[in-house]
């Protein structure tokens, strides 16, 4: 074979190395991993009166992820905010693409240097997250405030809030009502119980939508329209709802939570603050008075984890959607009905999978290399016997 040939042959096998590998890792990965999802059946539901017989069309399909912490300007690596990134991009995509949910909720830390950003750099990364998390008109995206949007408590001010409340053109503590379903987003970082000026206009929000929602639900169940003393109250479908906030309810640590995608075990024990890892006792107490909620979606720990409180109020604290936080993320799938719900975990790729991808693609370059070198050493020697030979029988 000519020595072009060759040249051509180990060019080729290189390239297809090389695209192959990277087609597979920033691609084709999603897809088989995704796949692997698919939406609860609400027949296998809890959390509702019971088995309610509705269908999974006929159900809120919500995605629910949390913690997507988009680099800024100050500590964000070009490389890796670029990796990152693209990975949340990818897999947001994906999962909108083969699961077509109704609903997207992003539990809060959607960026990870809102709390100081200067306005220019918020503009970037606002525009940077309608890219990742662009959808069609079909899916409803909802995000909840963070720590990291508005800072926390001692760093948050009406600018930074109204900020992003602007440009999600939504209070950040509303009812969304979708098919029947109340979900409840709740301005967690707010509610640090010290009378603040931003603490007062949450809490006062908070005591006029769960007055709506229990006259709601007395009116639905007496039949007789308007109760006394909920005249001016805006009716809401009568069944409690699903609440989501950034902070999880108050718990010690994460002793109690196993699981895949929990906390490390050498951090399991580790004692939480109050106000900080989560709300106070007295926030989170107020909460499930005010409520009763059928179920709680939480975020801010990065990690999964299932508490059980006052022994009925059940809460699943979301993992993180980004490798910057954790190795396997994940988020959840959610059929949702008026009376019944249930859930399951999608996980997305390790980013050690694509790591050792990568790492093997270029274990195989190192060989090819390595044989063409022998091979054409072989070669060269070859030819250089045989001239050598002609030249001794002249």
């Amino acid at each position: 074979m000519p020595r072009f040939s060759v040249k051509w042959v180990v060019a080729v096998v290189l390239i297809g190395v090389v695209g192959g590998a990277f087609f597979f890792c920033e691609y084709l990965i999603y897809f088989p991993t995704i796949l692997k999802c698919a939406w609860p059946k609400i027949s296998h539901a809890r959390g509702g009166e019971g088995i309610d017989g509705h269908s999974v069309d006929s159900a809120v399909r919500a995605m629910v992820l949390s913690d997507t912490h988009l680099l800024g300007a100050v500590g964000g690596h070009w490389f890796d905010k670029l990796r990152r990134e693209w990975q949340m991009e990818r897999a947001f995509q994906t999962a909108l693409w083969l699961l077509r949910p109704e609903i997207v909720f992003i539990l809060g830390d959607i960026f990870d240097e809102g709390k100081w950003s200067s306005q220019k750099h918020w503009e970037d990364d606002v525009r940077r997250f309608h890219r990742m998390f662009r959808h069609s008109t079909d899916t409803e995206l909802v995000v909840l405030v963070g720590n990291h949007d508005i800072g926390f408590h001692y760093e948050m001010d009406w600018f930074k809030l109204q900020r992003f409340e602007k440009v999600f053109n939504a209070s950040s503590t509303r009812i969304v009502t979708k098919k029947g379903v109340n979900f409840l987003l709740v301005n967690s970082v707010a509610l640090h119980g010290d009378g603040c000026p931003i603490c007062q206009s949450v809490e006062k929000e908070l005591i006029k939508l769960s007055r709506d929602l229990n006259c709601s639900l007395q009116s639905a169940q007496s039949g007789s329209g308007v109760m006394d003393g909920c005249e001016g109250s805006q009716l809401y479908p009568p069944t409690p709802p699903i609440m989501l906030q950034h902070y999880p309810l108050f718990r010690v640590s994460d002793a109690g939570c196993t699981g895949q995608d929990a906390a490390p075990p050498e951090e399991r024990h580790l004692l939480f603050r109050e106000k900080y890892d989560v709300l106070s006792k007295e926030a989170s107490q107020k909460l499930l008075q005010w409520f009763k909620p059928r179920l709680i979606l939480s975020g801010h720990t990065h990690s999964g984890c299932e508490v059980l409180h006052d022994n009925k109020y059940p809460e699943i604290s979301v993992p993180s959607f980004s490798w910057r936080n954790r190795n396997n993320p994940s988020f959840i799938l959610a059929t949702v009905s008026p009376s019944s719900y249930t859930l399951s975990k999608c996980f997305l790729p390790e980013e050690s999978t694509v790591i050792s991808v990568y790492c093997s693609a270029g274990a195989c370059l190192l060989l090819l290399f390595l044989a063409h070198c022998l091979w054409m050493k072989g070669l060269l020697q070859c030819l250089s016997l045989c001239l050598l030979g002609k030249h001794k029988s002249l």
